[in-house]
């Protein structure tokens, strides 16, 4: 079983992906799993990859009862890819039962959401992410009407699971999307 590189995972991402939206996202998750996987001494180029694909199904599959992630995990099957991302991946899916049990699943479960939401946090802010805060943050996560999609209970467990104080997970994936906030379209806003 070969793991995709992170190239190779684009690449099959962008075959299926037209959305600048998704594409921003998973680009999102990648920075923050990078981060972690630096953290953890664990291998970045599996874990960039399993970031990029997590969602490789969802613009053409979307239906959460019949595609998205099958569709993708069937994909990932027949091209052999390790067990290690295909189960991730599943376990990013809460509603398919998969245990996560390694720290890949873990971190990308613990990613995803908080992601995107610090995502819709820089978008609303003058300053994009520059200068965001844990503080910040946790109080957009008390507002249930921003960012109403957002499970906030699935956040906080994310960090619980993974091992993480929420504060600092917070602080961790604050910072790997400032890193890449022109890239990702949460730099400060233009007057």
């Amino acid at each position: 079983m070969v793991a995709p590189t992170r190239d190779e995972a684009w690449q099959l991402f962008c075959e299926w992906t037209e959305s600048d939206s998704l594409r921003k996202h998973v680009q999102g998750v990648e920075a923050g799993m990078r981060a972690y996987a630096r953290r953890y001494d664990e291998d970045e180029e599996l874990w960039a990859a399993t970031a990029i694909l997590h969602d490789l199904d969802y613009e053409k599959h979307p239906d959460l009862d019949t595609g998205h992630p099958r569709i993708a995990l069937e994909l990932f099957e027949e091209k052999g890819y390790p067990q290690e991302l295909i189960d991730a991946v599943a376990g990013h899916a809460e509603r398919l039962g998969v245990p996560r049990e390694t720290r890949l699943a873990k971190a990308l479960y613990a990613v995803d959401e908080l992601s995107g939401f610090i995502a819709a946090c820089a978008l609303v802010r003058p300053t994009g992410i520059e200068g965001m805060t844990p503080k910040s943050v946790k109080k957009k996560l008390k507002a249930p009407s921003f960012a109403a999609a957002v499970d906030r209970e699935e956040v906080r467990r994310g960090a619980e699971d993974l091992g993480e104080d929420f504060d600092e997970h917070l602080r961790i994936v604050i910072a790997a999307l400032e890193e890449r906030a022109s890239e990702l379209g949460l730099g400060p806003r233009e007057a």
